[in-house]
This record gives structure tokens, sequence and C-alpha cells, in this order.
């Protein structure tokens, strides 16, 4: 509190002070969600224009000296309007493991566009999954019929590769039969949801590979972490083998 009110406390203008909040007092401790609950937390606030109230908060602890700057708690909830200044949010979360977000959000204009993800350089994968080979062929012919409707491969159709690789692996659920396709451009990942769709493709369950296991925990009590799993249970022995 302290440090808020040294940096963002000061020479604020009437009427306009930094509303503190706490998303501990909303769900209990997060511990490694801290931050991104914080970042959730606020992009709501910008899009209802409201600061949501902090519970359990009553009365400013005696231990600060709240009269430093101009900080005050969000006992109660606060509108947000937008004004023709951005607003912007602070997300600071931090531990005994150390910080895990600090961060500024920031309302997006309606004039700005958002920006796009690098143009990939080489061959773009397309993964698909559904719950029998049927309805994976049938995925890849939506997906083809989508490409048609969409003018895939026609200059300005503003449709790339990327992206829609982007979305099959992102956005949707990974089911039990799967396969892909890869191509470096639409007329050779059509080829391959065409052979998808005929039955050319092969389709499989789950995608095997080696398996990587990574205990980082918080420091130096984790130190043989693995070694006692394995020990003491012996599907993750087995799984580990």
């Amino acid at each position: 509190a302290q440090a808020l009110l040294a940096t963002y406390g000061q020479e604020r203008a009437d009427g306009q002070p930094l509303w503190l909040g706490s998303l501990k007092s909303n769900i209990g401790h997060t511990q490694a969600a801290a931050g991104v609950g914080g970042v959730i937390k606020m992009v709501m606030a910008l899009r209802h224009g409201v600061l949501p109230r902090t519970l359990h908060a009553d009365e400013p602890t005696p231990h600060v000296d709240w009269s430093a700057g101009d900080v005050r708690l969000l006992t109660e909830a606060v509108d947000w309007p937008e004004s023709d200044r951005a607003r912007r949010a602070g997300v600071s979360s931090f531990g005994v493991s150390g910080t895990n977000a600090h961060v500024i959000v920031e309302q997006v204009t309606p004039s700005e566009a958002p920006a796009r993800g690098p143009v990939a350089a080489g061959p773009v994968p397309w993964v698909l999954s559904a719950k029998s080979d049927a309805a994976l062929r049938e995925q890849a012919g939506r997906l083809l019929s989508f490409l048609d409707a969409e003018g895939a491969g026609v200059e300005g159709s503003g449709l790339r590769p990327e992206d829609v690789a982007f979305s099959l692996a992102a956005s949707r659920a990974v089911l039990e039969r799967r396969t892909a396709v890869v191509g470096e451009g639409f007329a050779e990942l059509r080829d391959g949801l065409q052979a998808v769709v005929s039955g050319a493709a092969p389709v499989g369950g789950a995608v095997g590979g080696k398996v990587g296991f990574l205990f980082s925990g918080q420091g130096s009590q984790r130190v043989g972490m693995g070694r006692e799993l394995y020990a003491a249970f012996p599907v993750f022995a087995a799984a580990y083998d």
C-alpha cells in the first residue's frame, strides 16, 4: 500500500483517486492463478464500467499512512464510465514464490485494429479431433465447406492458414479420434482435408510420443519429489517407465 501511495497516489486530479481492490477478498487465496485472476477481474470491470466492491474492507488498516497520497479502498462499487482518456488498471500479484504478474491493462479504443499474429514461415498443421472416425471425416468436410465459403486462397479474403491452425488447436475440444493435415498453403491443406474425407489419410487415438516430467516446485524443498512419487505410486512409476 505504501508503494502504491508513493507511486500512483501523488498529484492526482480532484475526485480521481487511485482505487485499490483485491481479488483475494472475492475468492480467497488463488496461489499461482492470482495474476491471471486479477487480469480477468479488471477486464470484466472495463467491460461493465464498474469497479467492484472489495469485500471485508470496510475499515482501512491503521498500519498504513493513508494521508500520504490519494489512494482509496473500494468499500463500495464505483462507476467507471468511459471518458476522454483511456481507462487503465494495474494488476500486481506476488507471494512466497515471487511475482507472477505485474501489468497495466488499458482499454482498447474502437479505432485500434487488433494486432494479428506473425505469418508462419513453412508448413502449418491443422489438427482435427472427434469422437469417431466418421465424425472426424465430417469435421474435415465442414472445414472444406468453410474454406469455400470464405474464399480461402483468394486475394483479399483475409483468411490465413496460421489463423485457422490457431483456432483449431486452441478453441476446440480435444477428443479421442485425431488426425492432422500439414501444408504450406491452402492448396496443400485442402488436399490433406480431402484425403481425410475420402478415408485415404490415417486417423488414430491419442497421439503418442515421449513424455517429459518437470517438477519445478517452489525451491529446494522439492528436491527428490519425482523419486518419492515413483516409490509411492505404482501408476506414476508405470507412466514414467
